[in-house]
């Protein structure tokens, strides 16, 4: 049970027991295979804890948002990028809502990838990502990037094989470049079950309002399961760098994934130390005017 605080209730949440960050990273010898989407790492609570502190991270989140974007009225060139892959019915939508969607809209770009349009189709790949990078001082989110053309691409043979191993090194020159000019990358799979993504697609089936949310296409795509973890196990084995890792999230539990991407951000921004800008005129002078007015 706990102390009870002087004059209130005793608290029952339980928080994190350690750092997620170093247990959802991507290491050397790395195995998709071996995580278990079910699990909640460095998290001994249950659902209702993990509510309550996302509930609690996201005031503090929004806090460092804006810190991000003030100093980039000072000149601070600095943002972050969320990047967010993972199989159909995983929950991106809701790291979006219930994670991103907690700071102020005006600091956030969000850019949504789908398949590409015949302008994107004339460029190289990356043409299209370019132009939705976040701007100094924003939190920047990308649903689905840049790595749909080594997992779609390569799964469908959409392009070929030669291609496809440009395309790594592309990404990871590209990544390098983004954190050199001052921004923090933060890759995020949220990783579910098969069996998980069935019971997903078969309550969007059952309900018309999530009708509009299921395509065909879905079971399609469904049906390369095996194909693209294996996608996925190259991708992270080629892209996951010191300066741009990946980290893999296990998302059956939405409660959890959502805690912890709000985590992995919270993290991002605490490192880069934000501190306030300084006025560039007399606090004084214009306080003493305020009176007068």
């Amino acid at each position: 049970m706990g102390t009870r605080p002087a004059g209130g209730p005793v608290s029952r949440r339980k928080a994190w027991n350690t750092d997620p960050e170093p247990l959802l990273r991507v290491e050397e010898g790395f195995r998709l295979d071996r995580v278990d989407p079910d699990g909640t790492p460095g998290f001994p609570g249950r659902k209702i804890d993990g509510l309550e502190a996302l509930a609690a991270g996201a005031d503090r989140l929004a806090a460092l948002q804006e810190r991000l974007h003030a100093a980039s009225t000072a000149g601070d060139q600095r943002r972050v990028l969320l990047v967010l892959q993972a199989m159909d019915t995983a929950g991106k939508g809701g790291i979006v809502s219930h994670v991103v969607g907690a700071v102020d809209p005006n600091g956030v770009h969000y850019a949504g990838f789908g398949v590409p349009t015949a302008e994107e189709r004339e460029h190289d790949f990356l043409w299209r990502i370019e132009r939705q990078l976040p701007a100094a001082g924003q939190l920047g989110v990308f649903d689905r990037s840049h790595y749909e053309d080594v997992l779609v691409q390569k799964v469908r043979a959409f392009a070929p094989p030669e291609e496809i191993e440009r395309r790594y090194g592309a990404i990871v020159d590209f990544e390098d470049r983004l954190v050199e000019q001052g921004t923090t990358i933060v890759k995020v799979m949220l990783h579910i079950s098969k069996d998980e993504q069935r019971e997903r697609l078969g309550d969007r089936l059952d309900r018309p309002d999530k009708h509009w949310k299921f395509t065909p296409g879905d079971i399609d795509e469904r049906l390369r399961w095996d194909e693209y973890q294996q996608a996925y196990q190259t991708v992270f084995e080629r892209t996951s760098t010191a300066r741009a890792p990946w980290y893999v999230v296990p998302a059956n539990r939405k409660w959890y994934a959502r805690l912890a991407v709000q985590q992995l951000l919270l993290r991002a921004l605490e490192d880069l130390q934000l501190t306030w800008p300084a006025a560039d005129f007399d606090v004084a002078e214009q306080r003493r005017r305020l009176a007068e007015s």
